[in-house]
């Protein structure tokens, strides 16, 4: 099966750099730096020890952060290279990495075996980890040949990848045997991994509860927050169609007992943002944008947030986030973030992408189940008569835990640096 896979790869290689161009166009490759995903690399590797980190989009590349500051510290370690797809995913690492000259950032090239070739030849990493669930095979083959350890973390196998890797039983255990250790992010994973040919399985927890409070530094201007000082704020994150109206009417219902009532709704997908602000204009509520932040006033009802990456800083003002895709047949937002920085974690019954989580945060009475307008609009009321500004014993508990996961992921890591 590998063979017919490779064969394709081959057969997409004289069409490969219209492909990025086209891309480029549409303005979903990087202008400057698109070639690296044709292995056209101006970066130099320099000597010694290099780890090195794949991460496909921006909340893989985040979740990383505490193990590459962690290796930044390591003696034996000389170069962190970190690669990733996504535009966003480059922006964020440029902002949080840019004045560190041990770590470096480029592009995944494309998975043909000219490219892959070209890359393990320039960068030749000591060690490979793969985050998630990114699995290519030309790569992961040509890493083996090789003999460069490579290892999968905070492994994650959904229901319908594991469905489509199964149709292709013989091939998946090629693949997934390929690699030298797996560290998966739930039980469910765990599980799919043994079955599709994965050996050498430990389950510490998922790494994405590891990025505790001093890992992040995201504030927002003191203008708006003292705009905001005397208003009762909550925030519903990550939604997606339907839900921003859902929760345009709670505010309504809201409003008639708190005048002084603040929502900030951040969707998951930008793109819509005119369309939601139509939506929520249509109920008659004044709706200023993240980035006309200046207009606010007291009069403001809805913040809609028009920006990627700024979920954080709204997550520390508020009590209570409403995590979206949970209120449709899409199976939740991942909660992990809002729920580290002290926030109660309001949801809808669709949450199967990640119950394991919702059954911990569920354990430390920080997240509650909603199901219709007038449940979210009672948790509200409850958060706001709540003088405690956060659940300081549940954070200590979720940051302990990611301290946990971090020092066991870190261990099993340095196995490798240290032969």
């Amino acid at each position: 099966m590998y063979r017919w896979y490779k064969i394709l790869t081959y057969l997409f290689y004289p069409f490969a750099n219209i492909f990025l161009l086209l891309r480029k166009l549409k303005k979903k490759e990087d202008t400057s730096r698109y070639k690296e995903k044709l292995s056209i690399i101006k970066k130099q590797r320099g000597n010694g020890f290099l780890v090195w980190f794949h991460a496909a989009s921006v909340g893989e590349c985040l979740s990383i952060l505490p193990l590459v500051q962690n290796l930044e510290q390591d003696t034996k370690v000389n170069k962190i290279l970190i690669t990733s797809v996504t535009l966003s995913s480059a922006k964020v690492l440029q902002d949080k990495l840019v004045q560190n000259k041990k770590i470096t950032h480029q592009f995944l090239p494309l998975d043909i075996p000219n490219y892959v070739n070209q890359f393990l030849n320039h960068w030749s990493p000591n060690l490979s980890i793969f985050i998630d669930s990114e699995i290519w095979p030309n790569l992961i083959f040509q890493i083996k040949e090789r003999s460069i350890p490579l290892l999968l973390i905070n492994g994650r196998i959904t229901k319908k990848s594991f469905s489509r890797w199964k149709y292709f039983n013989s091939f998946s255990k090629e693949v997934f045997g390929k690699f030298d250790l797996c560290l998966p992010s739930s039980k469910e994973s765990e599980d799919y991994l043994k079955i599709l040919g994965a050996k050498n399985i430990k389950n510490y927890g998922n790494l994405k509860f590891s990025a505790t409070k001093s890992n992040i530094n995201n504030k927002l201007n003191s203008d708006f927050l003292n705009k905001i000082n005397n208003r009762k704020v909550w925030c519903a994150s990550s939604t997606h169609s339907s839900e921003e109206i859902f929760c345009g009417k709670v505010h309504v219902d809201l409003k008639k007992d708190y005048q002084n009532i603040l929502t900030i709704i951040i969707p998951r997908h930008v793109n819509r943002i005119n369309e939601i602000a139509k939506q929520l204009r249509g109920l008659n509520l004044n709706v200023i944008l993240y980035s006309d932040i200046n207009k606010m006033n007291n009069k403001t009802d809805i913040l809609l947030v028009d920006a990627y990456g700024e979920a954080p800083k709204f997550f520390e003002i508020t009590k209570s986030v409403f995590l979206g895709g949970s209120l449709i047949e899409h199976g939740g937002q991942n909660p992990i973030e809002a729920s580290r920085l002290g926030c109660k974690i309001l949801h809808g019954p669709n949450i199967k992408n990640f119950v394991e989580i919702y059954d911990l945060l569920k354990s430390l009475m920080v997240s509650n189940e909603i199901n219709n307008e007038n449940d979210l609009r009672q948790a509200l009321v409850k958060e706001f008569n709540n003088n405690d500004l956060e659940n300081t014993e549940s954070i200590k508990k979720i940051n302990n835990y990611g301290i946990t996961i971090l020092n066991n992921v870190m261990k099993e890591i340095k196995t490798y640096i240290n032969i």
